[in-house]
């Protein structure tokens, strides 16, 4: 599978080639004849090419036109969505739903986008856990929270939280624990541990690391090492 970049140049391209169809067939944005180019030129036909569009009652618009195929406009939705960062499936399903798309439209569409790559919860995971350990600091529990929230299948999140190195979690926090006491210098030991560990646990990490990090912090400070 290729690299997020990859697969957001893929979803650029394809949009574009679906609105170059749109445009040479006359037709303005968002709408698009039977005949029209999918998943980047194979022809829609069959039951692809049939159907009501989202929030069409499947009558002909008048003589000349037809109305949007509901593939075609659900292809287009998605595309739109995945050219402006990377999306889980389940995100996508409640966009289609929110824009009036049929579920077997939806399901159809979302099918062949993630045969093609363009829709992958496990690739999208993988990128989200690391990038949300690199500017958030965030923990497993944390990560695991927030992927659930997104749609990934817990099977799912779990492969990609496996890939977390303890050790690097554990130096995370001591990251994290080492800006903030900057800002509580002054405070008692007591306030300064419980905030601490307070902050540690809205970022995922249980309580074990938690106060073993903050009790070893607290241990290097001038005022509290021992002669």
């Amino acid at each position: 599978m290729g690299t997020d970049a990859d697969r957001l140049s893929a979803a650029r391209r394809a949009l574009a080639e679906a609105e170059s169809v749109a445009s040479a067939s006359g037709l303005s944005p968002g709408r698009t004849s039977s005949t029209a180019l999918a998943d980047g030129g194979t022809p829609v036909d069959g039951e692809h090419g049939r159907g009501r569009a989202a929030g069409t009652s499947g009558r002909s618009g008048g003589p000349g036109r037809s109305d949007p195929d509901p593939h075609a406009v659900a292809r287009r939705i998605v595309l739109r969505q995945l050219a402006m960062g990377p999306r889980t499936r389940r995100q996508l399903e409640d966009k289609l739903r929110d824009r009036g798309c049929e579920p077997d439209v939806a399901r159809g569409v979302l099918d062949r986008m993630t045969e093609v790559g363009l829709v992958d919860d496990e690739s999208y995971a993988e990128m989200y856990v690391r990038s949300k350990q690199e500017t958030k600091g965030l923990a497993a529990g944390a990560l695991r929270h927030e992927l659930r929230q997104k749609g990934v299948p817990d099977e799912v999140a779990d492969a990609a939280l496996e890939e977390i190195d303890p050790e690097r979690e554990k130096e995370q926090a001591r990251a994290l624990v080492a800006r903030r006491l900057r800002t509580m210098r002054g405070l008692e030991r007591d306030v300064q541990t419980r905030r601490l560990a307070g902050f540690l646990a809205r970022k995922g990490y249980g309580p074990g690391v938690a106060y073993q990090v903050v009790r070893e912090a607290l241990d290097e400070l001038p005022e509290n090492r021992r002669d």
